[in-house]
């Protein structure tokens, strides 16, 4: 009997720290963007990734030298985009449409990257929250 509950109570602590794992690896607005690097992005939707923890939408982006880079956008937890209206349904119905961005840089000068806080598809104009705005 002993030997069991000695077995059992491993076995909880194991699920416990194996249930808190992913957690570890979550960080702040903070750590990973540069809030002084905030800037508006518009360009065409090419592509989404709709994974956990974060989603990412891609954006071809025209800088002011006429080059198009494609750019990393990291949005808010999925569950917080579904209950606050926007779905994956809605990212695919605007892949190769226009978008507008309001975004902020890594801090680690990773090129082409930003946290989303907000995005605008042109094709209903209604302005989402995908993440914070720092600035």
């Amino acid at each position: 009997l002993m030997k069991i509950a000695w077995t059992l109570t491993l076995a909880i602590a194991a699920a416990v720290v194996l249930m808190a794992a992913p957690s570890f690896a979550h960080h702040s607005f903070a750590a990973e963007f540069d809030a002084s690097k905030c800037h508006d992005f518009a360009g065409t939707l090419t592509k989404v990734e709709w994974t956990n923890p974060h989603g990412f939408f891609y954006v071809d982006v025209k800088d002011a030298n006429g080059t198009v880079n494609n750019w990393s956008f990291q949005t808010y937890a999925l569950i917080t985009l579904r209950r606050a209206g926007t779905s994956l349904q809605l990212f695919k119905d605007n892949i190769g449409k226009e978008v507008w961005v309001r975004g902020c840089e890594a801090k680690n000068g990773r090129p082409h990257y930003a946290a989303a806080g907000s995005l605008k598809f042109a094709s209903d104009g209604v302005l989402r929250q995908m993440g914070q705005l720092q600035d």
